[in-house]
């Protein structure tokens, strides 16, 4: 074999490992009843924050866990605790996704694995003004 034949083979093979570690990496959307029972595996989670029930963050304690509960997309609700501080403006969001794994009875999420859907500034009427010409 010539040496560009081998350097290509070489090639390919990392290519391939990279690529195998990154699925086997990745975690996919799913409600909570599919990440119930495949607990310890890493879901991303969309869903809502539920209102009417209180925050658990006491920062005089541990600044670093804060928790909530979140509504996906089938309505069952679930605890949220997120090793983190609370996020600013988190009550405004309208949509939340958690990256996380189910351990015992709570959804854990690691430093940095929430996202938040916040309102938009803009509504309907302010768009229309904006496309319509000299903003009147």
């Amino acid at each position: 074999m010539k040496k560009i034949h081998i350097i290509g083979i070489v090639i390919i093979a990392v290519a391939l490992a990279a690529i195998v570690s990154t699925i086997s990496n990745s975690s996919t959307y799913a409600p909570f009843s599919k990440a119930i029972e495949h607990e310890g595996k890493a879901y991303h989670v969309v869903g809502t924050l539920n209102r009417d029930k209180d925050f658990i963050y006491n920062p005089e304690v541990n600044a670093n866990i804060f928790g909530f509960y979140l509504v996906d997309t089938e309505g069952k609700e679930m605890k949220v605790v997120f090793n983190d501080s609370k996020p600013q403006d988190f009550e405004k969001s309208e949509q939340i996704v958690v990256i996380g794994k189910v351990v015992g009875n709570e959804f854990r999420v690691a430093k940095g694995d929430l996202l938040m859907k916040c309102p938009s500034k803009y509504n309907g009427n302010d768009q229309q003004k904006m496309m319509m010409p000299g903003g009147a």
